[in-house]
């Protein structure tokens, strides 16, 4: 995700990191060097003059806008909930943290041992909802979850979740056992140990939400039918325009291509949300920002630091 102070004015025009221009600056090229052969030319193509009015451009276009706004708009709303998946996942992992540390407690009288089984415990559950939202990350991006997972989680859960094809599931099913210990022993009254599975069903469902986005992309063929279409309309454009407006063909038609290629690589980038393109989630720094708050809630002084943008760009 793209972080840095709003530009003014011209700025904008000058500004490289966060943009799309380098995703489409190869064919946005082609079709100005198309656009200056036509007008070099005058529209004459192996001797034969190629006349075209601006007016099927002019629907042509409009029509193409609208798709392009829906598509846009379609894609956005992906990244969105993405965005708002995510946020629930930090509001229920900080919950059953402080549920975590508040409610779980041994009754007075019992043995020395408890005591210290019931903290070991309870760190156990924590740092497990801080390896669920590093290996939920991984997962998504499709890169190594286990040096994060093996710094947090003991080496015998470690061995079992390595056998599982999705481990962020296998890390909520070992809370849900903790809870479940608790009840058991007594360190916890049965109420509350609902109102904490309340939270890891939470976790569940932003599991799920994550795992629909990641593997249900936009249809195929709209953008097959979008890419089509922008890429005929901006090359056969300098030849409606030449007669009419004449030298300035190619820089309308570069303005024109520029928002139409724009467009459709935008929405390209943030139909998938998860990934390590400069404007998808910072899902790095809201993992490590779970961590932090959890382990300070630990008492523990020894944190990782929280990730900064670099180059203006926060992963």
């Amino acid at each position: 995700m793209i972080v840095r102070p709003r530009p003014r004015g011209i700025e904008y025009f000058f500004l490289l990191r966060g943009s799309v221009l380098p995703n489409i600056w190869q064919k946005l090229t082609i079709t100005i060097v198309t656009a200056l052969a036509v007008t070099f030319n005058h529209g004459v193509l192996y001797h034969l003059k190629i006349t075209l009015t601006p007016t099927p451009f002019t629907l042509m276009g409009l029509a193409l806008a609208i798709f392009l706004g829906f598509r846009n708009s379609a894609s956005y709303d992906r990244f969105w909930e993405g965005r708002k998946l995510w946020g629930s996942l930090t509001n229920a992992s900080r919950n059953l943290a402080r549920q975590a540390s508040a409610y779980i407690e041994v009754p007075p009288g019992s043995a020395a041992g408890q005591l210290a089984a019931s903290e070991a415990l309870q760190r156990q559950l924590l740092y497990a909802v801080i390896a669920f939202g590093h290996c939920l990350r991984h997962q998504l991006r499709d890169t190594d979850p286990w040096p994060d997972l093996a710094r947090l989680l003991p080496q015998q859960q470690l061995a079992g979740l390595r056998r599982l094809q999705n481990p962020a599931a296998g890390i909520l099913h070992a809370m849900g056992r903790d809870i479940a210990t608790c009840l058991r022993n007594g360190w916890i009254q049965a109420q509350l140990a609902q109102e904490m599975d309340r939270n890891i069903e939470q976790m569940v469902a932003v599991l799920g939400g994550c795992e629909r986005l990641k593997h249900t992309p936009l249809p195929f063929s709209y953008s097959v039918l979008l890419h089509r279409t922008v890429y005929i309309y901006c090359y056969l454009l300098p030849f409606g325009l030449i007669d009419s407006i004449g030298m300035l063909t190619p820089l309308v038609v570069g303005v024109v291509a520029y928002t139409f290629f724009g467009l459709d690589a935008i929405g390209d980038e943030i139909e998938e949300p998860f990934g390590l393109t400069s404007n998808d989630l910072p899902l790095t720094a809201l993992s490590y920002g779970v961590e932090i708050s959890l382990r300070e809630l630990l008492g523990e002084t020894d944190l990782p630091p929280q990730p900064q943008p670099v180059d203006f760009f926060l992963q």
